[in-house]
């Protein structure tokens, strides 16, 4: 009995998760109740803050866990010494539009819901902490790839611009039917040429300051 009793309490939260998943990515985060999150998935209103206390916590259960994946893959990357700073930029960005990709109508929700600023050292919220992770590798690999000191600012000017390009590579294909394997089997050296040539145009504006110094 107890070992049903838990089944059928899992069911409910997977069931609430999922409800959660579907309004949020048709309908976007702020404009969904958890009234309506609790009716579509079968359950009252007050049953569904047994599991969860608001939507922000749903939020967290839905985004962290995919995002967490996503962040050990990057960092093994960051951390492979094998890997040239050039190519290492590349495989991040490659792990990332792939990853929003497959994950493209939870896209915006992932990214954007209850957003913070990126350039936050730290953050007493786990989500905008882990986003803001998921930034700092992508920094880290950048700074690394021009050589630039602490502190410069071109570090988080470049980054920014850097990662606007890959959320406009993803927002260009959130609704397409092609499934990421697709996509990147038509648009794979159109995307790599996209990095070489923003990391070009950095390398330029480097060039030029050391020129003008």
């Amino acid at each position: 009995m107890a070992r049903s009793q838990a089944q059928r309490s899992e069911e409910t939260k997977q069931a609430i998760l999922a409800a959660a998943a579907t309004l949020f990515s048709e309908r976007g985060y702020d404009s969904v109740t958890m009234r309506e999150i609790a009716k579509t998935a079968g359950c009252s209103h007050t049953t569904i803050y047994i599991y969860f206390n608001d939507k922000e916590t749903l939020l967290h259960a839905l985004s962290i866990p995919p995002l967490s994946v996503l962040s050990e893959k990057m960092q093994d990357v960051l951390d492979d010494q094998d890997i040239l700073p050039k190519e290492r930029v590349i495989q991040l960005s490659t792990l990332f539009i792939t990853f929003c990709l497959q994950h493209r109508n939870m896209h915006a929700l992932f990214f954007g819901a209850n957003a913070e600023r990126v350039d936050l050292i730290e953050s007493a919220i786990p989500l905008t902490e882990l986003r803001n992770h998921l930034f700092r590798m992508l920094e880290t690999a950048i700074q690394q790839n021009f050589s630039l000191n602490n502190g410069d600012e071109r570090i988080l000017t470049f980054t920014r611009i850097y990662y606007y390009m890959l959320h406009g590579i993803v927002g260009t294909y959130v609704y397409s039917k092609e499934s990421m394997e697709e996509l990147y089997e038509r648009l794979e050296r159109t995307f790599n040429l996209a990095f070489e040539t923003l990391l070009l145009g950095f390398d330029e504006k480097i060039k030029e300051g050391k020129s003008g110094s």
